[in-house]
C-alpha cells in the first residue's frame, strides 16, 4: 500500500508536468542530420516536446545499457559464487550422509564412564 501511495505521489505530479510541457512546446522544429549542407538532405520536422522527450528516453536507455555493461563483472562473480555454493552444499550433504551412515554402525568399545573423584578428606 505504501509503495502505491509513494508511486502516486511521485508519478501524478510528474505526469502533470510532462503534459504541461507538451502543451507549452507544440512548435514544429526541424532536426537536420546534415551539418554541411544549406538545404538538409536528411531532416525531420516534429514538435519540440517530442524531440526533447525522445532524447530523454534515448538517454535513459543508453545510461541503463552503460550501467548494465559496467556491472558485468559483479554479475559474473555472483554466478561464480552461486556455482561454488551449490558444489559445497553437495559436498556437505555427502559428508552428512557419510557421518549418518557411520553413526549407525555398532561400536565394540564403549567409551569410558564418567570419572568420579572422591572429595578431599
Amino acid at each position: 500500500m505504501l509503495r502505491r501511495t509513494v508511486a502516486a505521489v511521485i508519478l501524478v505530479p510528474l505526469a502533470i508536468i510532462i503534459v504541461a510541457f507538451a502543451v507549452a512546446n507544440r512548435q514544429i522544429v526541424t532536426v537536420s542530420f546534415d551539418p554541411l549542407g544549406e538545404t538538409p538532405a536528411a531532416s525531420l520536422a516534429m514538435p519540440l516536446f517530442m524531440l526533447i522527450l525522445g532524447l530523454l528516453i534515448v538517454g535513459v536507455i543508453i545510461g541503463g545499457m552503460a550501467t548494465w555493461l559496467g556491472q558485468g563483472r559483479w554479475r559474473a562473480a555472483a554466478r561464480r559464487f552461486d556455482r561454488d555454493m551449490r558444489v559445497l552444499r553437495g559436498k556437505l550433504s555427502a559428508y552428512e550422509a557419510m557421518a549418518d551412515s557411520q553413526s549407525n554402525v555398532p561400536r565394540t568399545a564403549q567409551p569410558p564412564g564418567r570419572l568420579r573423584l572422591r572429595p578431599p578428606a
